[in-house]
């Protein structure tokens, strides 16, 4: 049966079809069409809104940061950077993920603290060290602009308000698209699009591997939270800025402890379950070669030291993973997989005039 994704009920369908029937598990499909919520339906006037405002940097507190700050489009909308960038005097603790594909998202953010770019548009606006934005003010900075006042009129028949920025900035990372890479010509049955050390990197990926166990799907993620135990980043462990980040997101969040918090406890923070601790979502692997470095802290710059991780077995203690005992020759089809299988076409975003 050919599946396809053309609705949020069809994906999460889906899912659960994967949940309930593990003999699907492992399943890779190509990238057919974004879904669309039927909240938050996309036009024209409302994606061209929401690229303004994604640029623009009124939407930060000193009026020094936007989006693109750290999701830039020239860096496949990252950062390039271990450490997402931060508010001015403050230190973020985590690692900017790629928006190509964010559309096709069940949680957001590492620790998948909300479901829908709507509810994750607002997040880093109100952070105290990403873009430090007071809301109330937000809404009247762009209600006062005479051009932002016709465009919100023309998208959504009203003013200006934080719910209709979030919907603009999702209707816009809604376009945000992995174009047309090798893997999907492949699985839609052009054999040719892959040369041949990467279709032995495909069965590596598919077998020895074992990468397609969390690696599956149209994401190339199976939308779960693992702890590997990834190892601490060494140049933020005693970095008293991060150290005050950490424990503010963790005192938010109600973690009794947050006083002495020394590491990132991850999914463990929203679900207070144990087995979360230190668990982040399985990243997409889609672009990859494009959205180093990796993992929730930047810890590993290079697929070569993600690859060796994973083939060692996960960091200590882990109890997700186990040695793959791949060979020199076999990491280097892997390799070679992931970076011309799930590279497409370059997406060109430019800059639009801010008012």
């Amino acid at each position: 049966m050919k599946r396809r994704l053309f609705t949020i009920s069809g994906f999460m369908l889906f899912a659960a079809v994967m949940v309930a029937f593990p003999a699907f598990a492992g399943h890779l499909e190509p990238f057919r069409e974004m879904p669309i919520p039927k909240e938050n339906p996309q036009t024209p006037e409302k994606v061209e809104l929401g690229k303004m405002l994604f640029f623009d940097r009124r939407l930060s507190g000193d009026g020094t940061m936007s989006c693109v700050t750290c999701h830039d489009p020239e860096q496949a909308f990252t950062d390039g950077l271990a450490i997402s960038l931060s508010y001015p005097t403050t230190r973020n603790w985590r690692n900017s993920p790629t928006l190509i594909n964010a559309g096709l998202w069940q949680f957001l953010f590492q620790d998948g603290r909300v479901r829908t770019l709507e509810d994750q548009a607002l997040f880093p606006m109100m952070s105290a060290f990403e873009m430090n934005q007071n809301l109330d003010f937000m809404e009247e900075e762009i209600r006062a602009v005479p051009e932002y006042a016709k465009a919100f009129q023309n998208a959504f028949g009203g003013e200006a308000t934080r719910e209709r920025v979030a919907m603009a900035l999702a209707a816009f990372q809604r376009t945000l698209m992995s174009v047309n890479p090798p893997l999907d010509r492949y699985l839609s049955g052009d054999k040719k699009a892959l040369s041949k050390e990467a279709e032995k990197g495909l069965e590596i990926f598919r077998g020895k591997g074992k990468c397609v166990e969390c690696h599956d799907g149209v994401l190339l993620s199976d939308q779960m939270f693992h702890a590997l135990n990834v190892p601490e980043n060494p140049e933020l462990l005693d970095d008293p800025r991060v150290i005050a980040t950490a424990r503010f997101v963790a005192k938010l969040y109600h973690f009794e402890e947050y006083r002495t918090l020394n590491e990132d406890p991850g999914r463990y923070l929203i679900t207070k379950d144990k087995k979360d601790w230190k668990a982040f979502r399985t990243p997409t692997l889609r672009e990859v070669s494009r959205t180093a470095p990796y993992m929730h802290n930047g810890i590993f710059t290079t697929l070569d030291e993600v690859i060796e991780f994973f083939d060692q077995g996960g960091g200590k203690g882990n109890k997700s993973l186990k040695p793959l005992k791949l060979t020199a020759a076999e990491k280097k089809q892997l390799k070679t997989f992931l970076v011309e299988a799930l590279t497409g076409e370059v997406m060109t975003v430019k800059m639009p005039s801010i008012p």
